[in-house]
């Protein structure tokens, strides 16, 4: 505890407290422990040790080696400063009920404050702190929380590995702190624009050997810092605000999230040791992607067989220039899946060097019965990395890969406009349980619609280009985005349509996304949201015109549980006025099969 390395220390366990928190992660247990000679009262359990704890496996008198630890230095105001040890890993030795005793006879250790700690002051520290309480052997010990993780690192510039905190140890109380952390992720910086100004930012998710946290970088930060950041390096970060995290815009395991300030200290760690680590990816074959539900993240390694040239479009509901390039990813799985890009990663992509692309986090998405991958907030993407599992795709790529006949996850089973789609009833449709499998299916129906839930026909989306995520009101002015981690002053409207058409034999409920809507109702969805908040007449009357009017639905059915109660749900994924002549040589077509006349 002066600092120095010390491997694999067996040590007993005396005593523990709870340290309250505020959620199951930011809860801590501290250890009171024994070397035999020596007591140390300020011991703490990473939190993904906890349940260690609270499943009583470490009682009183247990042995336990120390197998990973990390140190930090705390201030403990006029008690002066104090290293407290945080155990990471562990391996029990012996049991405490076997054990029974305490093993010789320890002696508290003198205190680094300016007076040295008698027994009796470090009896005193250990009465004082969180509540007070008892430990598992009656005596009581703690600190308070602010203490405990308050740091006296210093400036940045003399940043040394002792004088980092451990991320799971961080809280809103303390400003006084560095972390030293990897970058598991960072997003592409986000703008917005509007009558009340301009703005920006980007994210980033980092870990140590702790835990993991996101930071977001606002206007000058992310001008400063967004080019220095690069994915999978080290830095040293200080001086960040810290706030409680919103668990619906973060799957990070932390109650906290970061904000850079002014103040904001980030430094690149050019020293590396083992105790960093490295970013773990769970990679799959690009043929299991076919059987994956749409939204589902995943990790990917697959060889650029092809590339498309940028194309820039103008969006029809904001009106904003947007550039976007496919890209066919392919493994030794035999199979491609198309990777959609946006932006500037769809400008710098090095499209005619043909590079292995490593995706972790990416997002599954469908359209037509086919699967496809695009990039989110979280995603990562990385080009020819030093990878013993991209070396292989290139190899499998060079020695023949490159000529294997591969299947595309990414091709339409049916259902998208001006493919072929079998003609159903609505009642042939049900009796076949159509969509009950793993896969959804499509069919297409001539059917006239009943009722419009206008009511509900739009919702307020994420204005960022490549987000159609629904916002939640702050009731402040700013719209919050959970995909994107941000709020925006600002917002999109988008349609979702919900609609109740019925055919010869039955009826069911449809749900017409943003861009088919448009075009049924000759509207954008910005004007269509308008009319619905500050028009409603106007607005029902644009609903009404399409009432009792028939259309070919193409149609995706699938089952989807909402609790544990199957229900089909069924979504347009083509809508096209009823050429007549072409249905009515059906229906001729249908008859004569049903008469057997025209037959030879």
């Amino acid at each position: 505890m002066q600092g120095n390395e010390l491997p694999n220390p067996v040590v007993q366990i005396l005593g523990s407290k709870r340290i309250a928190g505020n959620g199951e992660q930011s809860e801590r247990f501290r250890l009171l422990i024994s070397d035999g000679k020596s007591l140390y009262s300020f011991a703490m359990l990473a939190t993904q040790l906890n349940d260690l704890h609270k499943q009583d496996k470490l009682p009183q008198y247990t042995i336990i080696r120390i197998d990973r630890y990390t140190t930090s230095v705390v201030n403990r105001n006029e008690k002066g400063e104090k290293r407290v040890l945080i155990i990471v890993e562990l391996t029990i030795l012996k049991e405490g009920s076997l054990v029974g005793e305490k093993i010789g006879d320890p002696q508290p250790m003198p205190d680094t404050s300016s007076q040295p700690a008698s027994t009796a002051a470090q009896s005193r520290t250990m009465d004082s702190g969180i509540g007070g309480g008892s430990t598992n052997n009656g005596s009581s010990y703690g600190s308070s929380n602010r203490s405990m993780s308050a740091s006296s690192a210093g400036p940045t510039q003399s940043i040394g590995d002792s004088l980092t905190h451990p991320i799971s140890s961080l809280s809103p109380y303390q400003n006084k702190w560095v972390i030293k952390a990897r970058v598991m992720s960072k997003s592409g910086i986000r703008t917005w624009s509007n009558a009340k100004g301009e703005g920006k930012l980007f994210s980033m998710d980092v870990m140590d050997e702790s835990g993991e946290i996101r930071i977001t970088a606002f206007k000058e930060q992310c001008d400063r810092y967004y080019d220095m950041i690069e994915v999978d390096k080290v830095y040293f970060i200080s001086k960040c605000q810290l706030k409680p995290a919103n668990k619906q815009y973060s799957s990070l395991k932390n109650d906290y999230e970061m904000t850079m300030t002014n103040d904001t200290i980030v430094q690149e760690c050019k020293d590396v040791d083992g105790s960093m680590p490295e970013i773990q990816y769970n990679f799959v074959p690009i043929s299991q992607i076919a059987n994956m539900e749409p939204n589902a993240m995943v990790d990917v390694v697959g060889m650029c067989k092809d590339a498309s040239d940028v194309v820039q479009f103008t969006a029809k509901t904001s009106g904003r220039e947007l550039r976007k390039r496919e890209i066919t990813l392919v493994d030794s799985s035999n199979a491609s899946v198309q990777l959609t890009l946006w932006g500037d990663d769809a400008q710098n992509f090095p499209s005619t060097t043909h590079p292995v692309v490593l995706l972790k986090g990416a997002r599954v998405s469908e359209f037509g019965g086919g699967k496809s991958l695009g990039l989110i907030g979280g995603s990562v993407m990385k080009l020819n990395p030093d990878l013993e599992v991209a070396h292989k795709v290139r190899g499998w790529f060079e020695n023949g890969g490159s000529e294997a006949s591969v299947s595309s996850v990414s091709a339409r089973t049916g259902g998208a406009s001006g493919m072929a789609t079998e003609w159903l009833s609505f009642q042939e449709a049900k009796d076949r349980n159509l969509g009950a499998g793993d896969k959804p299916e499509y069919f297409q129906a001539k059917a006239m619609i009943h009722t419009i839930k206008s009511a509900n026909a739009v919702y307020k989306a994420c204005p960022q280009a490549d987000c159609n995520k629904k916002v939640i009101d702050q009731e402040n002015g700013q719209f919050r985005c959970e995909k994107c981690n941000a709020e925006f002053p600002n917002f999109k409207y988008r349609l979702l349509v919900n609609m109740l058409i019925g055919d010869w034999t039955t009826n069911r409920w449809v749900t017409v996304f943003t861009e088919l809507a448009e075009e049924m109702l000759g509207k954008s969805s910005q004007e269509i949201g308008s009319s619905l908040e500050y028009h409603k007449d106007e607005a029902e009357k644009l609903f009404s015109s399409i009432s009792f009017k028939s259309f070919v639905f193409k149609l995706r059915a699938k089952v989807e549980y909402f609790g544990e109660q199957p229900r089909t749900k069924t979504s347009a994924v083509s809508v096209t006025p009823v050429n007549h002549k072409e249905y009515n040589a059906l229906l001729i077509k249908n008859i004569q099969e049903l008469t057997g006349v025209g037959k030879n």
